[in-house]
């Protein structure tokens, strides 16, 4: 039977939103869902000198009714240079970041209108960077939250199940991942602030490089 998952969009997701695009045979990332504040839609976690940071892209507001793959950019605060200069901050002494930096930079040098294709476009890359090919599409219809069986939910996965992690993986209330157990790797400031789990993934790219598949 094909494994299958369902995510929600992110915004260079965290190491367990990549682990299951990598463990998965099949990856859905649902773009008929609304738009919620404070989730990995549109924000990821870094470590810097003062301990967590989130950057967040800000989006324009949604009129009632419309769904995430409507979602458009705000070019609001200059958050593209604020987002650079963090990144370089915050991991300018990691191993790899001037061997990624080309990679990463241009996501802050061009405009992409939609979220939806700004996170497509960093998976794209992420995934190249880090060696791994999962197969991905994105849900046609939203799809029903917490659904085991749902043969119309789904089509050509075996038994029509899959294993929903949109409310598993999040940024401020996650649910329970028995799958998913963080693994110390090293980290620029781990000494001043202890080992940081489930980070964005460029925090793994930064640091480990090319091993940074071994860890998902």
């Amino acid at each position: 039977m094909v494994k299958t998952a369902v995510l929600q969009t992110a915004y260079f997701g965290p190491i367990q939103w990549y682990q299951k695009l990598h463990r998965y045979d099949r990856t859905i990332i649902e773009q008929h869902d609304s738009y919620q504040k404070q989730t990995y839609r549109n924000r990821c976690i870094i470590a810097t000198a003062n301990g967590l940071q989130a950057l967040t892209v800000p989006v324009e507001r949604l009129a009632d009714g419309h769904e995430v793959k409507d979602l458009r950019i705000s070019d609001h605060n200059q958050w593209r240079r604020t987002h650079w200069n963090a990144l370089q901050s915050a991991y300018s002494e990691s191993p790899f970041f001037e061997y990624y930096a080309d990679d990463i930079r241009p996501f802050y040098e061009r405009r992409i209108d939609y979220l939806i294709d700004f996170n497509e476009e960093i998976r794209q890359t992420v995934c190249q960077l880090i060696d791994i090919s999962p197969a991905v599409e994105y849900s046609t219809a939203y799809l029903p939250a917490d659904t085991a069986h749902d043969k119309t939910a789904l089509t050509a996965v075996g038994d029509g199940s899959y294993d929903d992690f949109r409310q598993v993986i999040h940024a401020k209330h996650p649910l329970p991942d028995a799958d998913f157990q963080p693994r110390r790797y090293w980290q620029v400031f781990e000494r001043r602030h202890g080992f940081q789990s489930n980070l964005s993934i460029l925090d793994l790219l930064f640091c480990m490089g090319p091993e940074s598949v071994y860890y998902l």
